[in-house]
């Protein structure tokens, strides 16, 4: 009606000698038709995009570096796992001994409803190179480490669930911690699953539920996947955190361990791979730097069975099926004032019957990094770590001491944002030493083993490091 009416006004206004033919007419109104559809479709987008908004993130973490030892030969078998007990979980300190290029790339979309509810996709790449060349394909590790989505403000949730996040795929559990400058997990939750975040059962009472599936590998005679499935409770009450996991595999016990001659490995009978396993963690997550300004994060961690292995939740399938594991850790970073920095860790295991029946595993860490700032860009890094090991494989034994000093000038966009600030530009020397016992000492653990070479050496570094 509207685009008539403006047609006949329109004819109205010519003069009278004018002679308009019906066709002239027709395709005028056709016109007016076109422009008001093309009105109506702008404000239905108009509105659609009023009602949906979208937005992309784009966070990464990386570290690329070059390690020279004191021969000039190039620093191996170096890295915050360097020890005899690094495959038992034991770290130290990583400033100044990493050469790996590593890189993870996380993409996100995330999408908001107008009704409150929002929905979040999320892919992590990851890669990592000791190589020093600019093109290192073959020796390339790209993959894709995290693949999921998840929902938030759903209006159908009510009651305990009305602020909670239901998620599926591939990912790092929410709640894992680690302490970064030992580049080492206290908890490590992740593999392909389900579940959900933030279910409030109390005031101060809110619980996750998930279940994570990994893989051991396969059974050679059925041809089929190990699957190990984990089902996880953690609770956050005020500052205190207590989480449970349970986990079964019951093809685990199929393995068929050979030797290199591809024979069957008589010392197998000695391993009875675990079928099960439970995973318990207590922590207390701290606002004060051990009543100072600052953070600091305390607890203990037990697991049995395929919970043993303590940091990397149901990731290691040869754990023995008596295996016991019993783990202590406490860590804090505060600023002193505006020039010192310091952030202390101490982390110590003990476990047995481990891989095999009667190993026993004893060792302890004690790091130290302290941030000295001299002007807005430049500061002084230091690391001292200790370690103490008393390791017995079953076949054999070594016990004794590792040390570790760094220096590191270090350049920063600003030395007053925290101690987390990145990016960092670092130069570090590093001196390394440990007990004449431990000279190529062997632990066999589940990943194979780690042989540890002649200590007293001193390690230059070159490194860059950030993450947003």
């Amino acid at each position: 009606m509207k685009a008539k009416a403006l047609t006949l006004a329109l004819a109205a206004l010519l003069p009278t000698t004018s002679v308009w033919a019906a066709s002239d007419i027709s395709a005028l109104e056709a016109r007016i038709n076109d422009l008001e559809s093309r009105l109506a479709q702008n404000e239905q987008a108009t509105k659609k995009a009023e009602d949906t908004a979208s937005s992309f993130e784009f966070h990464g973490y990386a570290r690329s570096g070059l390690l020279i030892n004191d021969n000039r030969t190039g620093a191996t078998g170096t890295g915050p796992y360097m020890t005899a007990a690094g495959d038992l979980g034991a770290p130290v300190g990583r400033l100044g001994l990493e050469d790996t290029n590593y890189l993870e790339a996380n993409f996100i979309h995330n999408r908001q409803l107008d009704n409150g509810s929002s929905a979040m996709f999320k892919i992590m790449l990851a890669d990592g190179v000791e190589s020093s060349n600019d093109w290192t394909e073959d020796e390339s590790e790209l993959n894709i480490r995290q693949l999921y989505a998840q929902f938030n403000g759903l209006p159908s949730f009510s009651g305990a669930f009305a602020n909670s996040t239901v998620w599926a795929g591939k990912r790092f559990d929410r709640d894992n911690f680690d302490i970064h400058f030992m580049d080492s997990d206290i908890v490590f939750l992740a593999g392909t699953g389900a579940g959900i975040y933030d279910v409030q059962l109390t005031d101060d009472w809110k619980a996750n539920f998930s279940i994570y599936g990994r893989d051991f590998g396969s059974v050679e005679s059925a041809g089929t996947d190990i699957e190990n499935y984990i089902a996880t409770m953690n609770n956050h009450i005020g500052p205190w955190q207590f989480m449970l996991s349970v986990m079964d595999s019951k093809d685990n016990q199929q393995i068929v361990v050979k030797d290199s001659d591809d024979k069957v490995d008589a010392n197998a009978k000695a391993t009875r791979r675990a079928e099960s396993g439970v995973h318990a963690m207590f922590a207390y997550h701290n606002d004060t730097f051990y009543g100072m300004k600052g953070s600091s994060k305390t607890g203990i961690l037990l697991g049995s069975g395929l919970g043993a292995q303590l940091k990397g939740i149901g990731s290691d399938g040869n754990l023995n099926n008596d295996a016991k594991a019993v783990r202590v850790f406490s860590y804090g970073v505060a600023d002193l004032n505006s020039t010192w920095s310091v952030a202390p860790a101490f982390m110590a295991e003990y476990s047995k019957d481990r891989i095999k029946d009667n190993d026993e595993f004893k060792w302890g860490t004690f790091n130290l990094r302290v941030q000295q700032s001299f002007t807005e860009n430049f500061a002084m890094v230091y690391e001292g770590s200790y370690q103490y090991m008393d390791l017995d494989n079953s076949v054999d034994s070594a016990k004794g001491s590792y040390y570790k000093a760094t220096i590191a000038p270090t350049l920063k966009l600003s030395t007053v944002a925290g101690f987390f600030d990145r990016p960092e530009l670092r130069f570090a020397v590093s001196y390394v030493d440990w007990s004449n016992d431990l000279d190529n000492f062997a632990v066999s653990t589940s990943t194979g083993a780690t042989t540890m070479g002649n200590g007293g050496e001193t390690i230059f570094a070159l490194q860059m490091e950030t993450f947003f």
